[in-house]
């Protein structure tokens, strides 16, 4: 009799989402485990599945992990980061001024507009906005004024779009700086969104993880472990696994970590995201 597969959650912010786990869902499947995938429109509704048993396994955003964590706290449970990707830690976000602009440090910032991606962002909003209150003594809305691109609420800034918006506004010298992960700092240089020689980094936040694959509360330990050890098994020399590891973004599985999300459970907290069991206080959020 053919057991009934896992599901796992992910949300649908690219059309490129179903390929990745179809693919991922083929390869397991080859191995003996029974993986199929839903999709969400939204982070919340997919944090809320883990709780209904919906979902044994949640690709998520490192905001949807926090949230996740704090809903399972207030309920006694527990949830767990089964495996992330190799470019899901240790990274950085950078404030991204003009080559000429007269800003030099943090306290030049007073009085100036500065841009920020989408409100449920951890790269590009609450994280910055922590590193400015607690690097640079500056809160937003007082010291500074905060333009904010929103794009695709509820996909915790998974797209560019708002951080590629902020960017631009930055050039137009509708705002004196913006924030961007440093990543997508590289890419935009890459693509001509930013000029080559044209802009420089004002200020660098300190280390931060990203994405994860969250264990749900509850669920069956020996499978969530056969799941993880598959997964860390890929070979980015194979040549079947490479295709699905570079559609993903990663070359190398790594096992989940929960050290690299200490700024963002500041922000969320202090920034007023989400309360101490997870739930929403963002009155502007939209999704």
């Amino acid at each position: 009799m053919r057991s009934s597969p896992l599901m796992l959650g992910a949300v649908a912010y690219a059309p490129k989402v179903v390929t990745i786990w179809e693919g991922f869902k083929a390869w397991l499947a080859e191995r003996g485990f029974a993986m199929d995938y839903v999709l969400y429109s939204n982070y919340e509704a997919q944090v809320q599945a883990q709780f209904t048993g919906d979902i044994a396994f949640a690709w998520n955003s490192p905001l949807a992990w926090v949230r996740a964590d704090r809903m399972a706290r207030a309920r006694g449970q527990s949830v767990r980061s089964l495996v992330m990707r190799d470019t899901d830690q240790d990274l950085q976000s950078v404030l991204v001024v003009k080559a000429d602009s007269p800003l030099k440090q943090l306290a030049d910032l007073r009085g100036q507009a500065v841009g920020f991606g989408a409100i449920d962002s951890p790269q590009a909003t609450l994280i910055p906005l922590d590193h400015l209150q607690h690097q640079g003594g500056l809160v937003g809305g007082r010291e500074y004024e905060v333009c904010r691109f929103d794009v695709l609420g509820g996909k915790h800034g998974d797209h560019i779009g708002g951080e590629r918006d902020a960017a631009q506004a930055m050039l137009r010298g509708e705002v004196a700086a913006s924030w961007m992960i440093a990543g997508n700092y590289q890419a935009f240089a890459q693509e001509g969104t930013l000029p080559a020689g044209g802009t420089r980094v004002l200020a660098t936040t300190s280390l931060f993880d990203h994405c994860t694959l969250t264990v749900s509360p509850g669920v069956d330990a020996q499978a969530a472990d056969r799941l993880g050890g598959l997964l860390l098994s890929m070979d980015w020399d194979d040549a079947q696994v490479r295709p699905l590891l570079e559609l993903e973004g990663l070359r190398q599985w790594r096992a989940g970590r929960t050290s690299g999300w200490a700024l963002l459970e500041r922000a969320a907290t202090e920034q007023g995201f989400y309360d101490a069991n997870g739930g929403l206080l963002a009155s502007d959020y939209r999704y």
